[in-house]
């Protein structure tokens, strides 16, 4: 395995030679007995030298070199036959040279020993091979689903070190009992059986096309087994490129929380879309660059791309070229602006909307990890609601007809300062929409969502990492619920909910109901091939441990502030109706808001979170980590100045 490749052609070269070289001597002796040593004389120059120069060139050109061992299937084959084939008919033609001892039945057993010697020799190191990934304890995996893309997968499976394919499973009864490219296909009803006595590990769906509500309940069969499952892409991800049908993944969670999402309308999508400029601010984030991937393929003539961290932004161009490069859409027909820099920054505003003539904003910049924004006050407030507001007049300034905030949950009835920063950016587009009533201006418009699964801050891609560790699955409490839904059905939806905004309302996703986030880390742990260790479960492999609340963080979650809340054209967009807070309130809140930020003034900050946002209720201290350390520093200061008893004596 080892050896350079010129050393393994080398003897693979020399292996053929001598078996081509033997095959022959052996097909004499088979037809001449006893009588075989008369002919070796003759025999012998077409043992020591016209084979070897016949059968080198020969196998060359068949191909016979260019394999790779490990890998050969059926093609290998029948590249030897026609080597071998090819020998054969070559030996009459010459044989006249040294005498006529040629004679069919020595050709046809010539030709039925060299390619015997040949193909056991490609085909015995490939079984080799796969023996000794065996005796690695590659795991044994059985692929759901004997489709197409099933058999793709056994395939690449077979050549993959971390994996054994022992069968098929198939709802096909015609299917059960037979084989399958190599593989028994079993049914359903065979499967725990076959897993316990053939020590498998994994079950992979091999089903591209399957609805989701079919996927749900496949897994919800196989959960009960304890056996890891894992899943190729779904037809979605094949047609788009973004995925191989030899690519194995963990089961998406949307498979187990999600809904099949309602078929979105074209028409509402497109409104604000196709042929326009538009705007995604933050879109090197997780909405912010799902909000790209969806906007792009509706055609709009420009999509701006507003993203402060350089490395989220080349991720995000590239991978938007090459989406239109893969739906042949060309540079001309949408043109990609990738812009670094903050929303909060006015020259840059300024700039960017007096160089555009900018249709649509979809401002998804914010800083959304609770705890996070919990220790870093002043930075939250100044990115979540300090720069919607000036990106909010940039755009009134700039002639933009339609501006959506990608708002959160967690702004109703916030206990901490990302909801309550969200929700006041909420308050100051409500209020400049209803400052600018009668007259044309931007339509403004806000949607409210919960956790987007996969998103940056969600507890799924901790709970994952954690479990590749093996443990402990960290929960905060365990009563503790949120909202989830797909990252590609929230922003389908705020999309959608952009269209139909009127200006100044808020838009409510129906998130379904909530979901317990221990229900979830144990799930994750089973559909792992792992067990939950605890009192029940002695004999489990991972632990699920209890922090306790963060700073900020609520129990429960909810969507709407009052009760005033309405349907729309849409099964899955709720509009609600909100107090307005007057302009000139929110201006001063606004200007002592950005004096505060720049003075790292926490108090006043949280001061004027409390006054402007209704429900606003921090149920712990300030945490921020530079107003604290100031905070230590002083005190320390204060302590070393104070006089002595023998200073007052």
């Amino acid at each position: 395995m080892a050896l350079p490749r010129f050393c393994k052609l080398g003897m693979m070269v020399v292996f053929d030679v001598m078996a081509v070289a033997v095959s022959l001597l052996v097909a004499f002796e088979l037809r001449f007995g006893e009588d075989f040593h008369l002919l070796t004389p003759m025999a012998w120059p077409w043992v020591a030298f016209l084979l070897p120069i016949l059968t080198v060139p020969i196998f060359i050109g068949f191909g016979l070199y260019r394999q790779v061992i490990r890998y050969i299937g059926g093609r290998a084959a029948i590249q030897i036959l026609l080597g071998t084939a090819t020998l054969t008919a070559l030996i009459p033609a010459i044989s006249v040279v040294f005498g006529d001892f040629f004679r069919i039945d020595i050709l046809v057993d010539f030709f039925a020993i060299s390619t015997a010697i040949i193909a056991t020799s490609r085909f015995g190191m490939r079984a080799f091979f796969g023996s000794a990934k065996s005796r690695r304890h590659a795991d044994r995996v059985i692929v759901w689903g004997s489709g197409h893309t099933g058999v793709q997968l056994a395939q690449a499976l077979h050549i993959d070190r971390r994996w054994t394919p022992m069968a098929f499973v198939d709802d096909d009864p015609k299917l059960w009992g037979r084989i399958v490219h190599h593989l028994p296909c079993i049914s359903p009803d065979q499967l725990a059986s076959f897993a316990g006595r053939k020590g498998v590990g994994t079950i992979i769906l091999a089903m591209p096309s399957a609805t989701q509500q079919e996927r749900r309940d496949i897994i919800a069969r196989l959960e009960p087994l304890g056996i890891a499952i894992k899943t190729v892409p779904g037809m979605r991800e094949l047609l788009s490129g973004h995925g191989a049908e030899s690519d194995v993944a963990d089961v998406p969670i949307s498979d187990l929380l999600g809904r099949d999402p309602i078929p979105a309308d074209n028409t509402l999508l497109r409104r604000n879309i196709e042929g326009k400029t538009v705007l995604v601010t933050g879109a090197g984030g997780s909405i912010g660059g799902e909000l790209c991937r969806q906007i792009v393929s509706l055609s709009p003539r420009r999509l701006i791309l507003l993203e402060r961290c350089e490395f989220a932004l080349y991720q995000v161009e590239q991978e938007l070229r090459q989406r239109l490069v893969l739906e042949s859409k060309s540079e001309e027909r949408t043109k990609l602006v990738p812009l670094l820099g903050s929303a909060g920054n006015q020259e840059l505003l300024h700039r960017m909307f007096t160089t555009w003539q900018i249709d649509t904003v979809y401002h998804a910049a914010a800083h959304k990890h609770v705890p996070i924004v919990e220790v870093n006050v002043a930075e939250g407030v100044a990115n979540n609601t300090l720069a919607t507001w000036r990106t909010a007049e940039a755009a009134q300034a700039g002639g933009v007809e339609t501006f959506i905030l990608v708002s959160t949950d967690k702004a109703v009835r916030p206990t901490n300062v990302m909801g309550a920063s969200k929700r006041l950016a909420e308050m100051v587009l409500q209020a400049l929409m209803q400052k600018q009533r009668g007259g044309p201006g931007v339509r403004f418009s806000m949607v409210r969502f919960g956790n987007v699964l996969g998103s940056s801050g969600s507890v799924v891609p901790l709970f994952r990492e954690q479990i590749r560790q093996g443990g402990p699955v960290t929960v905060t409490h365990q009563d503790i619920n949120r909202f989830f839904m797909t990252v590609e059905e929230a922003v389908q939806l705020v999309i959608q909910a952009g269209s139909i905004a009127d200006g100044g309302e808020v838009h409510v996703l129906d998130m379904g109901e909530p979901v317990r986030i221990l229900d979830l880390a144990r799930r994750m742990i089973q559909l792992s091939g792992h067990e939950v260790l605890d009192e029940e479960h002695p004999q489990g492999t991972i632990k699920i441990d209890f922090l306790g609340l963060r700073p900020g963080e609520k129990l429960y979650e909810e969507l709407l502030i009052g009760d005033d809340v309405v349907g729309t054209v849409h099964p899955r967009i709720m509009r609600g109706n909100e107090a307005i807070t007057p302009w000139e309130k929110i201006e001063a809140w606004l200007f002592a808001l950005e004096h505060a930020c720049v003075h790292g003034d926490c108090p006043t900050i949280r001061s004027i979170l409390n006054e402007a946002v209704d429900g606003y209720q921090p149920e712990s201290e300030i945490h921020d980590l530079v107003w604290r350390s100031n905070l230590n520093k002083t005190a320390a200061e204060t302590a070393a100045k104070a006089p002595t008893p023998a200073d007052r004596r």
